[in-house]
């Protein structure tokens, strides 16, 4: 009887698990919290700058740095503000890897928006933590406060051993 006390109680919290990653998952994201005021520094293969717009795109091996936050991708598009004296976002496709501190996150797609910190990666996103992996649609970056949120088709392995 004690097993199927057990037994029931692992299988309560493992669909709880379950139904909690359907809605979308809360994750911790960093262990620094990033400063989007920080300089951003872009290096890549190539730039090219449309003046009627305010827009440029560098492609080939983009690296976006900011603090300790890394961003690259291939292909990278730079929307300034409309004054042009600063970035509104920053749109990355094409091998997307977001690594701050010890996480990382792959997707298809990522956008950024430099006043208010957050980055929205789309696509088959793969988040990597030490030994742990999540995976879904969506997740959402608030870099100054060093969380995500995960949402659409979120799945992961969940241990049952205790050796993580």
């Amino acid at each position: 009887m004690i097993y199927f006390r057990t037994f029931v109680v692992v299988m309560s919290v493992l669909l709880g698990a379950v139904a909690a990653a359907a809605e979308g998952t809360n994750v911790a994201f960093g262990a620094i919290k990033a400063d989007p005021t920080l300089p951003v520094e872009v290096t890549a293969d190539n730039l090219d700058v449309d003046q009627s717009d305010g827009s440029a795109e560098f492609t080939g091996n983009v690296l976006i740095v900011q603090g300790e936050m890394r961003l690259s991708a291939k292909r990278v598009l730079v929307i300034y503000n409309q004054t042009q004296s600063g970035i509104q976002r920053l749109e990355a496709t094409g091998e997307v890897v977001l690594v701050n501190g010890p996480d990382a996150a792959e997707a298809n797609r990522a956008d950024y928006t430099i006043d208010s910190g957050v980055i929205v990666m789309s696509g088959n996103v793969l988040l990597t933590q030490g030994a742990n992996a999540l995976t879904s649609d969506k997740m959402t970056v608030h870099l100054t406060n060093g969380t995500a949120r995960m949402a659409g088709r979120v799945k992961t392995i969940l241990n049952t051993d205790g050796n993580n």
